[in-house]
């Protein structure tokens, strides 16, 4: 597996260690990666907005893929 540079847009998973909290509860965060890395290595983003925050490298180039659910029949309905 090759290197990944740095200044590639990546996604990091972070684990939040707080008590009470469920285990696989782990926010995702994109940003430009700091160090050139691999897959599955611990690594420092930049943020759009600038903030440094450190995670596993989970994927190289992340794109979007959220939607609003389905569409509910009730919509369709006409008056």
């Amino acid at each position: 597996m090759g290197s990944i540079p740095k200044g590639t847009w990546v996604e990091v998973e972070r684990v939040l260690p707080v008590a009470g909290r469920p285990v696989n509860l782990a926010p995702r965060l994109s940003g430009f990666l700091l160090e050139a890395a691999e897959l599955g290595q611990e690594v420092r983003i930049r943020t759009i907005t600038g903030k440094v925050h450190a995670g596993r490298l989970r994927i190289q180039s992340p794109s979007y893929g959220h939607s609003f659910g389905h569409t509910m029949p009730e919509l369709h309905r006409r008056s």
